[in-house]
Parts: structure tokens; sequence; C-alpha cells
């Protein structure tokens, strides 16, 4: 069983990343095909496959400024040719990955984390004023049309689709006009089951952790707690930094940059609650800090919907730091019914081992195969 793996970029280890350590897992035999690829950014899994990088990856500091290079990643991820005859390609996408051309008669089975964000549903939240500069702006004006029709003409070269909550499923609907089904992305638990669930929010803060994109609005979070008499604490770095101005920050909000893997379990336990500002196509860590035993204050749309229950945390209505704020001061009475063990207990309904025999049965299925009735992840293929 051959099977070519397509994934968009392989620059930092994030959540697109860990979904595809995980299908290298149950599929170890599987070379990977990407844009362009930073060796040393990802997991042993990852970095121990033959990789095949397109021509942008020869551009001279491509690895710090591949988003500008949008414009051409249709073109780069067409160009790729697959190196051998395989039985099934698996894209991995969120930009375009799925749009690579695959031989007549080869199954395309993609995984979907997002269409085209920024060209279509968020494309103000990345271009919008304030957020680039009157070039940019006007660059990513004229070809978000080209873009759009792109991203629609090579969905229909994908035989099945997967989206990785009800939330995304929608839009590949909406904007493809092809079902989906759902498969929700893999969470890394086992650390933190090892965390104690007592004496959890002992650090008296609360947390936001994630990328500094646009669509994260982390500028939400940071306006709200200039207004609170409550500490936050802000994890991950990204190209908004600057813009943000994570430099000049009142005392009661402290940035600590990128942390070690290994300190987050602790980082989750001793916050009072995740503050979880985007409006996200599924987000792993609200489910990370229920797996630590805490509660999450999430804006009530998109994959928050899926992963927080109202025993596990509380939303905000709207996206705007007075929502936020709001529901903040409402928490001293909301935590008193609490159950760390509720929030963990939830967290396990998305482990990394449903996920692969989610997959695997997808895989089987649309390769016209019938798989046994308990398949456990490590049969692989």
């Amino acid at each position: 069983m051959k099977v070519a793996l397509v994934h968009d970029w392989l620059v930092t280890h994030r959540g697109g990343e860990r979904v595809l350590d995980a299908l290298c897992e149950v599929l170890p035999d599987a070379d990977i095909y990407t844009l362009i690829h930073k060796p040393g950014s990802q997991s042993p899994a990852i970095e121990s496959r033959r990789i095949f990088t397109s021509f942008l990856q020869h551009i001279p500091g491509i690895h710090a400024r591949y988003r500008h290079f949008l414009p051409l990643m249709p073109k780069a991820i067409e160009s790729l040719q697959l190196q051998g005859k395989y039985d099934l390609v698996l894209s991995s996408s969120h930009c375009v990955a799925k749009g690579l051309r695959t031989p007549r008669g080869t199954p395309h089975l993609s995984y979907v984390h997002a269409p085209m964000r920024y060209m279509w549903d968020l494309f103000d939240d990345y271009f919008g004023p304030g957020r680039t500069g009157l070039a940019v702006r006007a660059a990513a004006h004229a070809v978000r049309p080209w873009l759009r029709r792109w991203d629609r003409r090579t969905a229909a070269g994908v035989d099945r689709f997967i989206a990785n909550s009800r939330h995304i499923a929608t839009k590949v609907q909406r904007f493809w006009g092809r079902e989906a089904s759902v498969i929700h992305p893999p969470v890394s638990l086992e650390r933190f089951a090892q965390v104690p669930l007592e004496g959890g929010g002992q650090g008296g803060y609360f947390l936001w952790l994630g990328a500094f994109a646009p669509y994260k609005r982390l500028d939400v979070a940071l306006e709200a707690f200039r207004s609170l008499d409550a500490r936050l604490w802000v994890v991950g770095a990204g190209q908004e930094a600057a813009r943000l101005g994570v430099g000049s920050l009142p005392e009661n909000i402290r940035f600590l940059g990128n942390v070690l893997d290994a300190s987050l379990p602790a980082l989750y336990r001793d916050a009072r609650a995740l503050i979880f500002t985007p409006e996200e196509d599924f987000g792993i860590t609200p489910l990370e800090s229920q797996a630590a035993g805490r509660p999450v204050i999430a804006y009530g749309k998109g994959g928050a919907l899926e992963t927080v229950t109202a025993q596990t945390g509380m939303f905000f209505s709207e996206q705007t730091p007075e929502s936020l704020a709001a529901a903040v001061r409402r928490f001293d009475e909301w935590e008193a019914g609490f159950r760390p063990e509720a929030a963990r207990a939830q967290a396990e309904r998305f482990g990394r081992a449903h996920f692969q025999s989610a997959i695997l049965r997808e895989i089987h299925s649309v390769l016209g195969e019938v798989l046994p009735d308990s398949p456990g992840p490590a049969a692989g293929l």
C-alpha cells in the first residue's frame, strides 16, 4: 500500500502538523509532498519521511516569508509531481494542498482544516483596514477572485472530503458545493493525563495561548484585560506581535513568548481558565485546557461549540473586548459549579486513537475495501 501525504507547508509544528504526525503513525511508509520544508521543524515521525518540495523551496528566505508568496502557491502545488505510483493520495489542507494533481485512477481523500480562510469568510481579518499596508491590501483584493475560482475548481478533483468539524463541513458545502464527513482532529492527551486534577487554578491568572495570527483575535483579549482587575498570561508569537504592542503591556498582562511543550500542562493546570477568542475551525487549545482539568471562556462560534460544553466552560456572544470582559466578570459565580473531572472526560472524547481509527475507516471506504469491526490504530495500512 503506497500512500502520498500532501500538506501545505512544513515550517512550524502546530495543529495541522499534529494531524500530519498522527497520519504518519498509521501510514508508516507514506511519502510527504509539501510546498516548503524547514528541516528540523517537525516531529521525528514527519522528519523521517521522504519529503518532496516545490520550486518555492529554492527561494532565499522562503521559510520566513512564505506568506508573501500566496499567489504562487496554486502553481507550486500543481507543479509537484508524484515520484512513482501511489494507491492513494491523502491531503491535509488549509490552503492549497488539496489542489495537487493526481494521476487518473488514483483516489484522492482530503482532510480539510479549513477552506482558504483568508480568501473566503475571514478576508477582512487578514487584509482589512489597519491589518496590512495599502499595497498589500490592494494586491489581496486583486488576486482574491482568481484564488477563489481556483479553490472551487480544484475541489472537483478530490474524491472524498473529511472536515475537521461540523463548522468546517458547512464551509466545504458553502464554498465548494461538496459534502464532507466529519472527523475531529487528534489531541495528544497523554501528557495532560499525568496532571493532578486537585489544586487547579492556583496560579490565579487567565491564559491565552496561540499563534499571533489575525483571526486569532488576541487584540480582543488584550483590550478586555486592560479594563479588568485580573491577570492575563499570553503564550505565543507571530506576525501580529508588533501591531498588538506586546512589548508595552499593562502590569496585569504578562507576555511569555513561546514556551516548551513540556511546560504547557502546568501552565494550563495553574490557570483559572483558558481565554479563547477566535472563531476557530476546530481549536485544540480548549481541549488541552479541559484535559488539564481547567475550564474555557470561549467566543461562542465555530469549533468551540463542538468541544466546550455548558459544564466545562462559558461563552461570550460578541467578538469584542466588552463582551469578553463581561464574561470574565461573571466567571467567579460560574466557577463555583465547575468540576475538573467533567472537563477531562470531555477532552478524552477527542483522543488520538479515535482519530486514527476513523481515518482508517475512511481510507478503506474510499478504496472500496471493508475494515474489520474493531480496528486498532496500530493496524495501519
